[in-house]
């Protein structure tokens, strides 16, 4: 017989194997999820003990270390206060020459031309005379004729008031009687002829054009041969005695200087002003004054403006370097005297302000303080500090009051101001 089992058989044996494979699967994804989790955990508690069990780190306090800067020693000192401004030089006197007759131009001066120059009463432009003489003539000719008139009159009235003594009529004569009304208007006839031609002759001393001043033409608009009118312009030209130079001062300048609105020099007040500029490349200077100032404020700027005057700027030694109009200058005023103020290096300023001061105890002091005056070199200032206190003149980037430092050099004011001078010629 077969051995080979019933299908009733198979199914038994297959059932009794199946279970054992099922749980090895479930264990074995068991494992796989666990086990991660389990390596996790032992890593932190791991790590956590080791924190726990490791020595604490012991703490140090870093010391602060002092910002080492450079000092300078203020100084009390006498000040003579000066400001610098700039302006245009202008000329004082400027005119255009105008025509008081017409006529054809006959002679025009060589030294009537741009840039010419000429002297007081030199004869500038000729108008052809020939008319204005004859009218001269004329006019002379009626003045003799009004003078023969008048004579003739007086002789008549002199003969009249014979007569009326010759015939013994006695009493008062009347005007009439005497021809004092005839006399009266040759009288008067006399003097217009007279009047006609004192005009004629001033016409015809109008038919030369000269020189008012010592000047110079900038300007020349006709030439010979041209007619011109009365009113005609003939050029433009300027005097050379004095010129001026219109200087913008803010209120705090003209604190510093002493000068106020509507001041004019006169006596001790005059306040002087040297001026300098290149001229073709090379320095040149003028000394002059503040003569006056306007009568109003700038409406636009808020300045006001002062005139320096400066004499004699085309003479001399002044002609090879002229002052002259359209050049623009630097001017530096001398202002009031200060007595017992605080000087400080310019560097020592930060800010509009601010001064840091070096204390004895090693920390940095700030200061704030009124600024009298400041150029590039120094620093004059009215309150704040006294004399004496080291004041730092180095960089310090985040100052703040109180912060530690140490001073590396202190150096005298005059010191301070040399270097800067030299490092900024």
């Amino acid at each position: 017989m077969n051995q080979i089992g019933t299908p009733e058989s198979q199914t038994h044996t297959l059932g009794t194997t199946r279970p054992p494979r099922r749980k090895k699967l479930w264990i074995l994804r068991t494992l796989t999820f666990i086990l991660p989790i389990v390596v996790i955990v032992g890593a932190i508690g791991g790590t956590v003990a080791m924190s726990a069990l490791s020595p604490e780190p012991e703490e140090t306090e870093d010391p602060i270390k002092a910002l080492p800067v450079l000092t300078a020693s203020a100084k009390s000192d006498s000040v003579t206060l000066s400001i610098t401004t700039q302006g245009e030089v202008q000329a004082r006197t400027k005119i255009r020459l105008v025509t008081q007759v017409g006529g054809r131009i006959t002679y025009m001066s060589p030294n009537f031309i741009e840039g010419g120059r000429f002297s007081r009463g030199e004869l500038l432009a000729r108008i052809d005379p020939a008319e204005y003489r004859l009218r001269v003539t004329q006019n002379r000719a009626s003045v003799s004729q009004a003078e023969t008139v008048l004579a003739r009159e007086q002789s008549e009235a002199e003969l009249a008031r014979m007569d009326w003594e010759d015939l013994g009529r006695g009493g008062t004569p009347t005007p009439l009687t005497l021809r004092e009304p005839q006399m009266a208007e040759a009288a008067a006839s006399l003097e217009a002829a007279k009047a006609r031609l004192a005009e004629a002759e001033l016409q015809l001393a109008r038919t030369e054009i000269r020189a008012p001043f010592d000047g110079r033409v900038t300007e020349r608009l006709v030439d010979a041969g041209e007619f011109v009118g009365m009113n005609s312009q003939l050029g433009q030209v300027y005097a050379t005695d004095i010129m001026d130079v219109r200087l913008p001062l803010t209120h705090n300048e003209l604190r510093q200087t002493g000068l106020y609105l509507g001041y004019e020099s006169g006596g001790d007040t005059e306040i002087p002003v040297i001026l300098t500029s290149d001229v073709a490349g090379q320095p040149v200077e003028w000394s002059g004054v503040i003569a006056r100032t306007d009568s109003e404020f700038d409406t636009q700027s808020r300045v006001l403006h002062a005139y320096a005057e400066v004499r004699g700027a085309f003479e001399g030694a002044s002609a090879k370097a002229p002052l002259a109009p359209g050049l623009f200058v630097q001017a530096k005023l001398a202002g009031r005297t200060l007595n017992n103020v605080v000087v400080i290096p310019r560097n020592a300023l930060r800010g509009q302000d601010k001064v840091y001061v070096a204390k004895t105890d090693g920390t940095l002091s700030i200061h704030t303080v009124e600024v009298l005056s400041s150029d590039r070199n120094r620093v004059v200032l009215g309150s704040g500090i006294t004399p004496g206190m080291a004041v730092v003149t180095s960089p310090i980037r985040g100052a703040a009051e109180g912060m530690p430092i140490e001073v590396v050099e202190t150096l005298a004011s005059d010191m301070v101001s040399t270097s800067s001078e030299k490092e900024g010629a």
